[in-house]
């Protein structure tokens, strides 16, 4: 695993029980049940340039400072200061879980915004000061401080979803934690219609029609997240679409596939955010930019 470095994947992992995989059921319905893997196959190598793709469609993974991704993803030669204008240049959209631990100064910001298109988004992963010390509790003031210092990407239009990824055993039905988010995302600091709320559970309490109806009325979408342990259920209740594709090892060319058929779909009514998982090979780098390469063909 990388270490926690700008651009990297702070180590927040769930130990959930199983679930049946969104990958499966893109293919064979919303009431799919689990079946077997469909085979790997090699990576797909990465386009010279970012593919054409549907204008709302953003994708990416988790992250970019990995030298381990030479010469698979960034070609050999790629100075690490050069690595996330590379990467945008094939894909459109990155989150930054370093945010988890640390958040980013003006300056490191604005040397992100200089290196990526105009039309590149920046997800970013909520404090876990927030999200895992105090449990939606009493955030106010961290929150504000947490939006405040995204002011440049918000400025420059490039602000993709902030993610507020719950610890596993934070459940829903433990003191009263439904009313505990409501009032969270109630939170004045959260107002502003222009920002983009995402909410990753990882207890499986808190997928019920209660917590989508808190969602809704807030604007937040429920990001749908697929782990090895773990699979959300696929429910809209914003006016964008927020994905984490994190099993162990990658998709297939023809999980890929059914992701970009369905994403494209998807794109056509609002935005949507997809975001693969990071590991020390750039299986999900490659994933992505065949998922951009594949949208863009359809």
């Amino acid at each position: 695993m990388a270490a926690d470095v700008v651009g990297s994947n702070p180590t927040s992992r769930p130990n959930l029980p199983p679930a049946i995989s969104i990958s499966t059921a893109l293919v064979i319905g919303p009431c799919a049940v689990k079946e077997n893997r469909l085979p790997r196959a090699t990576p797909p190598q990465p386009v010279s340039v970012a593919a054409p793709h549907p204008r709302n469609l953003f994708v990416g993974t988790s992250g970019w400072a990995y030298p381990t991704w030479k010469p698979g993803f960034y070609p050999a030669k790629t100075p690490a200061r050069s690595f996330l204008s590379y990467y945008a240049s094939q894909l459109s959209s990155v989150e930054v879980n370093y945010t988890f631990r640390t958040l980013p100064t003006e300056k490191q910001l604005n040397g992100w915004l200089e290196s990526t298109p105009a039309d590149f988004r920046f997800a970013f992963k909520a404090p876990q000061r927030i999200t895992h010390f105090q449990r939606l509790a009493g955030s106010e003031a961290t929150l504000t401080e947490f939006i405040a210092s995204l002011a440049p990407a918000r400025a420059a239009n490039n602000l993709g979803p902030l993610l507020f990824q719950l610890p596993p055993n934070f459940a829903a039905d433990k003191n009263d934690h439904q009313q505990r988010l409501a009032d969270f995302l109630a939170t004045p600091a959260l107002a502003d219609a222009s920002l983009k709320i995402a909410f990753e559970f990882r207890h499986a309490s808190w997928f019920t029609d209660a917590t989508y109806a808190t969602l809704r009325q807030h604007k937040a979408a429920l990001c749908v997240a697929e782990s090895d342990d773990l699979e959300t259920p696929d429910v809209v209740t914003a006016n964008f679409r927020c994905y984490r594709l994190r099993r162990n090892g990658g998709y297939s060319p023809a999980e890929i596939k059914s992701f970009a058929t369905r994403f494209t779909d998807l794109a056509r009514h609002s935005e949507v955010y997809a975001y693969l998982k990071h590991e020390d090979e750039p299986t999900g780098a490659l994933n992505a930019a065949s998922l951009l390469q594949q949208a863009g063909s359809l």
